[in-house]
């Protein structure tokens, strides 16, 4: 493989290693049409994405949906990066078209009560706009895109009493899938807060995987309603997207590097 000159020669020689942990799972929000860099850390300018995109094709990543993975795992032993999407964003149909365009694929987590409208949960300074309507959730399905649940509402699951919790996991299936006509089998807990109680919960809502916001390899804990996500930030570059999916961590500053260079140099000398 060539040497990638977006790339710092460390992060190269990082990245040329051959993938010994499986699977990894990138999580996107929005992805805006601007120059610059956006003030929410989970929104991505849409330039940028495209640099990420092309990056993972010309790496050589597969890109399957969740369930793809799910499906047959052992399809997917070389360079697997999973992308995903919460909340559902209608600035993400742009993000899909490049994804389409590059013959990849992407799985999207949508709150169900905010279809079409804007957000119905707190502000936290994301995005001021819309989530996709039925059509254009639609339209992702057809370009062979995943559609699943990321709750009726956005609320924490861990704070629920278990009817709450139950109806937010069943109407949204039901609502999803009734909308789509397809069945909804992946979930993602919104803000990431789970607990074994929420995974049993969804499990018996009928669903065959949930996301989560920990870091790690995406199957690093065999359980499939405990899958671990590496989320991009706006402040993430080619380098130290790299440095993420060859190490599954968040922890690739360079004083965290030095620390994993260290410890390899003493591991090879041991």
């Amino acid at each position: 493989m060539t040497i990638n000159r977006r790339l710092d020669p460390f992060t190269e020689r990082l990245h040329r290693q051959p993938p010994q942990h499986g699977p990894v799972m990138l999580m996107y929000h929005a992805v805006l049409p601007t120059a610059q860099r956006p003030r929410w850390p989970w929104a991505v300018a849409f330039g940028h994405f495209v640099r990420q995109l092309d990056f993972l094709r010309e790496q050589g990543y597969a890109t399957p949906t969740v369930s793809e993975l799910l499906a047959d795992p052992a399809r997917y032993t070389g360079r697997t990066a999973l992308i995903t999407f919460d909340d559902g964003y209608v600035d993400n149909l742009d993000a899909a078209s490049a994804l389409v365009h590059r013959g990849m694929r992407a799985t999207w987590y949508v709150v169900s009560g905010s279809i079409g409208c804007a957000p119905q949960w707190p502000f936290d300074g994301r995005p001021d706009e819309r989530l996709m309507d039925a059509a254009e959730l639609h339209g992702l399905l057809e370009a062979g895109m995943e559609i699943g649940s990321h709750s009726v509402t956005h609320r924490r699951l861990t704070e629920l009493d278990p009817e709450s919790r139950r109806l937010e996991l069943v109407d949204s299936k039901a609502s999803l899938e009734q909308m789509l006509g397809t069945e909804v089998r992946s979930f993602a807990y919104p803000y990431g807060a789970f607990s074994d109680e929420c995974a049993r919960d969804v499990q018996r809502a009928g669903y065959r995987s949930a996301c989560t916001t920990l870091p790690g390899w995406a199957l690093r804990d065999r359980d499939a309603y405990q899958m671990r996500r590496l989320t991009v930030f706006n402040s993430d570059s080619i380098s130290t997207l790299a440095r993420k999916l060859s190490l599954g961590s968040h922890d690739v500053g360079w004083g965290h590097m030095a620390r994993y260079a260290w410890r390899s140099l003493r591991t090879a000398s041991a």
